[in-house]
């Protein structure tokens, strides 16, 4: 038996694994079926603890349920973090953890010895086609126009330390996100495949978001989908600097972008 905790963070849950209690590493096969609700424990991804790195104080692998690895999650490492903080692991409030995606901060905001919060420092976002990676000239990706099924979709491009491809459009349509996401994600533009938001803006400090996630699927909420689109709004000139609200089915973050 493998002992593992389970949580969630607006609905996008994760399984958390310590890679010291594995026998042998995980094969991709064992990683689908641990991550299917039928057959399995069921959950977005698995969040392994493993040996640090980059002076960081913790490690962190991301696997996606189809056995890929992803490179950051915002709501995993707000998981992770409470993980570590609850469990003994983390003596203080705020620590980094390393990431494929770079190495970030976590701070757990505690009351009455509980974590009732978790504030993540994602790091900086890039437009810059090469970084994302987005297939193309080198050039900041932004309202560039991707054929997807017979339909011209105008995409914001941007990294967060992991890829993303934001849709701006006036109306969102869960449907449209299920048949255009994986086509989207797999698009050959994107080398790395990648993560895919369709977005509304409602206000200047707004965003309401559906999100198809790169390796899982249509998910209800992501923090690093959040970080991407408030920061593609911006770039966009549709939001400000400053706190972005962002909704999503499984609740709302707030993002906060710097210049």
């Amino acid at each position: 038996m493998i002992p593992f905790v389970k949580g969630h963070g607006l609905g996008n849950d994760y399984i958390v694994i310590d890679a010291a209690d594995l026998p042998a590493p995980l094969a991709p096969g064992q990683i689908t079926r641990i991550c299917d609700r039928n057959w399995g424990v069921g959950s977005d991804g698995i969040l392994l603890m493993v040996e640090a790195w980059e002076g960081a104080d913790f490690g962190l692998r991301i696997l996606n349920p189809d056995g890929s690895e992803a490179e950051k999650s915002g709501n995993g490492l707000r998981i992770f973090a409470k993980y570590l903080r609850d469990h003994g692991h983390a003596e203080r409030d705020t620590f980094t953890v390393a990431t494929k995606g770079g190495r970030v901060e976590c701070r757990c905001h505690v009351e009455d010895g509980c974590v009732r919060l978790v504030t993540v420092e994602m790091g900086r976002c890039t437009f810059m086609a090469p970084e994302i990676p987005m297939n193309g000239p080198a050039r900041e990706a932004v309202r560039v126009p991707l054929q997807v099924d017979g339909e011209t979709l105008l995409v914001t491009a941007v990294s967060v330390g992991n890829p993303h491809c934001v849709v701006f459009t006036d109306r969102l349509d869960e449907a449209a996100v299920r048949r255009l996401g994986p086509l989207v994600e797999r698009h050959p533009a994107f080398p790395n495949r990648t993560n895919v938001q369709w977005a509304r803006v409602a206000s200047r400090s707004g965003v309401d978001i559906l999100i198809w996630e790169r390796g899982a699927g249509y998910t209800l909420a992501s923090g690093s989908s959040s970080s991407a689109v408030a920061c593609a709004a911006v770039k966009n000139g549709l939001c400000d600097h400053g706190l972005v609200t962002v909704r999503m089915p499984g609740g709302t973050l707030s993002i906060e972008v710097r210049p």
